[in-house]
């Protein structure tokens, strides 16, 4: 363990010098003509892009299916003699709920449009909103689960409510450089009105596929008893429906990326040297050549991530438990080999260069560690803060849905409320996209070339490096900490053995 720590803290301390030999140089390392080079457009990751493809084909006929054979007519497709010796059906119709998932499609949408509103004249308002409210709500559901005799609905909201808080109080003093990053990132959405309108168009496109889905999730919850096969069946569907609206939200944020880094390289959207049709663009290869890339990554980028936050917040907290700090020590490493393949920031990559996926995340994150970036991309919780805004977006939709559920249909509230639940969060994450495609545009700039950031916003530039410096001597301080600390009870070790 002392080796490790000898190595971080030297890398660090290079770190330190690399960050101030790269704030200070003023030349420009980007080739401006490398961006959007058809030569650099290929092909890539096509094995994801076709299942995805097959995926929602296979996907879209067993919706249509298990809707049609409960719509007005009970088994009207003579399907129940093939699953009665899986699982007990009942005499349900599709149309009882399908109007409930629509109404719930309807919040999710307007709630996502407000939360793209709102952000543009009250965004610090609104990440205080995400990041405080949540812990409450989810309390909230978790009492009202065990009210309506839902215990293991009320135990998981409880845990989440805790896990919130505590997460919340290990990363309290993160939080005003987050709000400060995101509120630059807002404004820089906020001048380009563009990428409002393709969140937007994403959000119609997929509000169209959930029409599609809750025809036959309706099916499903019509059909059910509440046995535990059909909560399977409901658990596939609802993991199908997350792929899906995670590959729409990252062909949005390839997109934005592409647009906004353009914006800075060039800078700003009116300069003389920007691309014609840039907007057009970067939508036709998010759609066509990097689109297996954006399929592949979809799979696992936000669980990989979500596991990050969680251990960076408690590992910051244990102190000096070594024993504990250890066995944690070993899944953060684990988890950042993970995030070596498969990080956000590779999605700046894809659209800048149109590299593959796993290759996009890699050279991504060794821009970040060969400049000492990456101790600034670990401090910010901005995607936290959004993600805590989306589940927010997504149990408000699921609220509405849950209680209307319950007012006719008691014993069915949490096979809606759940599954309308992912509904909102998927449609209020495609509107928070185009800010955390900005936050990643903005870090990815700030590692390749510096004099970008200071051209945009003197400023937040110095702000940024100021706090890059920071942590860097902070990172340094504690290994050289632990560092004697080791030594310390080695000597005391080899005194007691003499």
């Amino acid at each position: 363990m002392s080796d490790s720590n000898i190595s971080s803290s030297s890398s660090d301390s290079a770190s330190i010098a690399t960050v101030d030999q790269n704030v200070g140089r003023n030349e420009r390392i980007i080739d401006a003509d490398q961006t959007f080079s058809p030569d650099l457009r290929h092909w890539r990751d096509i094995f994801w892009l076709a299942i995805f493809i097959i995926h929602l084909i296979v996907l879209g006929f067993v919706l249509a299916v298990l809707g049609l054979n409960r719509f007005r007519t009970t088994d009207r497709l003579n399907i129940d003699r093939y699953t009665n010796r899986y699982w007990e059906n009942s005499n349900g119709l599709t149309e009882t709920y399908w109007p409930k998932y629509a109404v719930a499609g309807g919040i999710g949408t307007v709630l996502g449009c407000l939360w793209l509103l709102l952000l543009g004249s009250h965004a610090k308002q609104m990440m205080k909103v995400s990041v405080h409210i949540l812990t409450t709500y989810l309390a909230v559901i978790s009492v009202l689960c065990f009210w309506c005799e839902q215990f293991f609905w009320g135990v998981a909201f409880s845990a989440g409510a805790a896990v919130q808080f505590l997460y919340v109080i290990s990363v309290i003093d993160r939080l005003p450089f987050t709000m400060l990053v995101l509120q630059k990132a807002v404004k820089l959405v906020w001048s380009l009105p563009e990428v409002t309108r393709v969140a937007y168009a994403f959000m119609a496109v997929m509000i169209l596929w959930m029409g599609i889905w809750s025809f036959g999730i309706s099916g499903v919850v019509a059909s059910s008893r509440g046995d535990l096969g059909r909560w399977w069946l409901l658990v596939v569907l609802s993991i199908s429906l997350f792929w899906t609206g995670a590959v729409l939200c990252n062909t949005v944020h390839v997109i934005v990326s592409g647009l906004v880094f353009l914006v800075l390289i060039h800078g700003g959207r009116n300069a003389s040297s920007m691309p014609p049709n840039s907007l057009m663009k970067s939508l036709r290869y998010a759609v066509t050549t990097s689109f297996g890339s954006i399929c592949y990554g979809s799979l696992f980028t936000a669980a990989i991530r979500t596991l990050r936050w969680e251990i960076r917040g408690f590992r910051s907290k244990i102190g000096n438990n070594e024993c504990l700090l250890c066995c944690v020590d070993f899944l953060f490493q684990l988890v950042e080999t993970l995030v070596r393949f498969f990080n956000k920031y590779a999605y700046v990559q894809i659209a800048i260069y149109g590299k593959g996926f796993n290759r996009s995340a890699r050279d991504a994150w060794e821009l970040f560690q060969s400049t000492g970036v990456e101790a600034l991309v670990a401090y910010d919780c901005s995607g936290a803060v959004l993600l805590m805004g989306t589940i927010l977006g997504g149990l408000i939709t699921g609220t509405f849905a849950g209680v209307w559920t319950w007012i006719t249909l008691k014993d069915r509230v949490i096979m809606v409320g759940s599954t309308a639940m992912l509904m909102g969060m998927v449609l209020v994450g495609l509107a928070m996209v185009v800010v955390e495609s900005a936050v990643t545009s903005i870090c990815i700039c700030y590692a390749e070339d510096p004099s970008l950031i200071r051209r945009w916003d003197p400023h937040f530039f110095n702000q940024m490096s100021e706090t890059l410096h920071q942590r860097l001597q902070h990172r340094s301080s504690r290994a050289r900490e632990v560092l004697s600390h080791n030594q310390l009870n080695s000597h005391n070790q080899d005194t007691f053995h003499l």
